[in-house]
């Protein structure tokens, strides 16, 4: 049947925390606080790892552009011929 292994989460919070999240729960249509909460939480965990991700990609992408600017390697015939093409323009 279902192979997916479960596990529990338990958090404390104040009443009016538990009863707030029960009203915004009620308002977005959820079945029960739990499924709230775990959406939710799914959710902004997404973003978070979205934006990590973002973060390293660009940290490599810096790291790849100065390696190779600072890097004494001749141009190839890809980047000549954009050259001479830009240049061309003007």
């Amino acid at each position: 049947m279902n192979d997916i292994e479960m596990a529990r989460f338990d958090a404390r919070m104040t009443k009016e925390q538990k009863e707030f999240f029960e009203y915004a729960s009620k308002l977005g249509g959820f079945r029960s606080l739990t499924e709230f909460v775990l959406s939710v939480v799914q959710s902004k965990a997404h973003e978070i790892v979205e934006e990590h991700n973002k973060i390293l990609a660009s940290k490599r992408d810096q790291e790849i552009f100065f390696d190779l600017v600072t890097k004494e390697t001749p141009p190839n015939d890809a980047l000549k011929s954009a050259f001479q093409s830009y240049n061309s323009q003007f």
